[in-house]
């Protein structure tokens, strides 16, 4: 599995078009230690293991969706099997698949809707769940004052990071501000748990105040504590 760390430039699907997409109520579930999925960001992943290659090429092959979700602690010693996960997830959406001669493949997911597992199922070399969509309340705007706090803030937290270069395109003012906080979401450096905690935020506001919270506390620690999780 590899993820990209730096944020990618945004072109999501307008509202419209996500309604219009139709997504199973039951869908393949791809979990991993360490990724969260936020609605309207990407996802570039390395896909190697058998079980997951199918998964792809089934996903790819039908409806085009895979829910990304959160392994529990302990994954370890059941990676093989099914370890549990949080229930709590996000639908992505194959944009693109591109195989490789010795039959792996690199994917870009993009983030569409939350989810919450109704069931889980284990008839597949791959994990399939029944899902329940989960839309955020319908508050895609923030408050002016409220963008420039946060913008404000992590400004400050940015200006103590080596790689405060890769962010300034998060700041212009044509970044709405759904794609603005999930993508700091996305790319904050925090850890799996707290994002998790992010994702679970009822809607845009609540999402932004907890993200507030997490920048404050990383803040007045700078030296890497672990937070929240």
């Amino acid at each position: 599995m590899q993820t990209d760390p730096k944020p990618k430039p945004a072109n999501p699907t307008s509202s419209r078009q996500r309604e219009t997409l139709s997504i199973p109520d039951r869908l393949p579930v791809f979990p991993l230690p360490n990724v969260v999925l936020f609605p309207r960001t990407y996802l570039p992943l390395h896909i190697f293991e058998p079980r997951y290659r199918q998964m792809v090429a089934e996903a790819a092959a039908s409806h085009q969706c895979i829910a990304m979700a959160l392994l529990k602690d302990g994954w370890e010693a059941d990676y093989y099997g099914n370890p549990p996960i949080y229930p709590t997830l996000c639908i992505g959406r194959l944009v693109s698949v591109h195989l490789l001669p010795d039959g792996r493949s690199n994917i870009l997911l993009q983030g569409l809707v939350r989810c919450e597992i109704q069931q889980e199922h284990f008839e597949k070399p791959y994990r399939e769940a029944t899902i329940r969509l989960k839309p955020e309340v319908e508050d895609r705007e923030l408050p002016p004052e409220v963008r420039r706090a946060l913008l404000d803030m992590l400004n400050r937290y940015l200006q103590t990071k080596e790689d405060h270069p890769a962010w300034p395109g998060l700041f212009r003012a044509d970044i709405s501000d759904e794609v603005l906080i999930n993508t700091l979401s996305t790319h904050l450096e925090c850890t799996p748990l707290e994002k998790l905690f992010l994702l679970e935020a009822d809607g845009l506001l609540q999402r932004v105040r907890r993200l507030n919270d997490l920048i404050q506390f990383m803040l007045h620690d700078r030296f890497g504590a672990k937070g929240w999780g």
